[in-house]
C-alpha cells in the first residue's frame, strides 16, 4: 500500500480538518460541561484523534462503525454532522437522536455510525451482526468495532473475536488503549497483550502508535482491504492517551505528575501531523492555520445555537419507544 504521505492534498486537508474538528469539539464540550450547560455524563476523546480518523478515512457509505461510551471522535471521523451532534449532547429536540441519546448513545445510522454505547464492550456483537449482513448481501462493506482497553476484557468482545474468525467476517477490531481501564492502568487491568489476544483467536493482529495518523492510516488500510476482499477479520492495537479524565469531573488522581503535558509535548496527534506535512512540503502552515480558524468558528457557532435551541416537546416522550423492522 502506498504511504499516507502520498495522499492528495485534499485528503490530507480533510484528515487534518477532521482531527482539528474532534479536538475543538471536545474542548468546547469540556468547557460547556464544566460551566453546567450540558446534562448527563460525558466522556471525551481529545488526544485520540489520529486513531479514529486514520481508520475511518478508509471507509465509505457501505461501511459501519460501532463505538464506545467515548464516541464523539468516532462520530466526527465517520462524517456525522457536528451541529446535530452538539444539539444532541445538549439534549435538544433538533439533536441527532432527538435529544434522547445524549453523549453516551449518540448515533447516526444514515452515516453508518451504529452508536456510542454505555455498555462496555457492547460494540463487538453489533459489528459482527453488521459484518455478517455485509457478507450475506455481498455489499463489500466492512464493520469496524472500536473498543477500549477495559472493554477488551469483556466476554462480548472475546466472543466477537471468535465469531469473526469462525465466520470469516469482514470486520476490523480497533482496541484504543488510552492507558487506563477507567482509573486502573491497562498494564494491570489487561492480562497479556492485545496483539496476543487477537492472535489467540487466529486474527491477524498488529500494534500501532495511535498518535501517528500516518501509521494508523497505513495499518488500517491493510486491515480494511483484507476484510473487504474476503480475507476476514483482524485486530489493531492502537496506543493512545486521552487528555481528559475517564469522565468529565474525574479528578485523575491515578495519573502520574506531568503525564499528559509530557505526552502532548512529544506526541500530540495534531502537532505531529502538522510537522510531517510541513516538513514534506505537502501543506503550508497558513493552509492549516486557516482550517484551525474555520473549525473554531464553526464549533463555537454550533455550541451557541445548541444552548439556545428548544428542548424536546412533552409529546416526544412516548415516541421512538418501539422499533419496527
Amino acid at each position: 500500500m502506498a504511504s499516507a504521505l502520498q495522499l492528495p492534498r485534499e485528503e490530507l486537508l480533510r484528515a487534518y480538518r477532521q482531527m482539528r474538528t474532534i479536538r475543538e469539539f471536545e474542548d468546547t464540550v469540556h468547557d460547556e460541561f464544566s460551566a453546567g450547560s450540558i446534562p448527563g455524563f460525558v466522556h471525551l476523546y481529545a488526544g485520540e484523534e489520529a486513531s479514529g480518523v486514520g481508520v475511518c478515512l478508509h471507509l465509505d457509505d457501505r461501511d459501519v462503525i460501532a463505538s464506545t461510551h467515548r464516541g464523539h471522535g468516532h462520530c466526527i471521523a465517520k462524517g456525522c454532522d457536528t451541529d446535530a451532534m452538539m444539539l444532541e449532547i445538549f439534549g435538544r429536540g433538533e439533536g441527532l437522536c432527538g435529544g434522547k441519546g445524549g453523549s453516551m448513545h449518540i448515533a447516526d445510522l444514515s452515516k453508518g455510525m451504529l452508536g456510542a454505547n454505555g455498555i462496555v464492550g457492547a460494540g463487538g456483537p453489533l459489528a459482527c451482526g453488521a459484518a455478517l449482513t455485509a457478507k450475506i448481501l455481498k455489499t463489500g462493506g466492512v464493520a469496524v468495532c472500536f473498543v477500549g482497553d477495559g472493554g477488551s476484557n469483556q466476554g462480548t468482545i472475546l466472543e466477537s473475536y471468535n465469531l469473526a474468525k469462525v465466520w470469516n467476517l469482514p470486520a476490523v477490531f480497533v482496541v484504543e488503549d488510552n492507558g487506563y481501564a477507567e482509573a486502573t492502568a491497562s498494564s494491570y487491568s489487561v492480562g497479556g497483550t492485545q496483539v496476543g489476544r487477537g492472535q489467540g483467536f487466529g486474527l491477524p493482529s498488529v500494534e500501532v502508535d495511535g498518535s501517528d495518523f500516518f501509521a494508523v492510516y497505513e495499518t488500517a488500510g491493510e486491515a480494511i482491504a483484507r476484510a473487504r476482499s474476503g480475507g476476514g477479520a483482524s485486530l489493531i492495537h492502537s496506543r493512545v492517551l486521552r487528555y481528559f479524565g475517564h469522565f468529565e469531573g474525574d479528578a485523575t488522581t491515578y495519573r502520574g505528575p506531568g503525564e499528559v503535558a509530557a505526552y502532548k509535548a512529544a506526541k500530540d496527534p495534531l502537532m505531529q501531523f502538522r510537522q510531517r506535512v510541513i516538513e514534506s512540503s505537502l501543506l503550508k502552515p497558513d493552509e492549516l492555520d486557516a482550517v484551525d480558524a474555520e473549525v473554531k468558528t464553526s464549533i463555537a457557532r454550533a455550541a451557541a445555537y445548541a444552548k439556545a435551541a428548544p428542548m424536546p416537546p412533552a409529546s416526544a416522550l412516548t415516541t421512538d419507544v418501539y422499533n419496527r423492522y
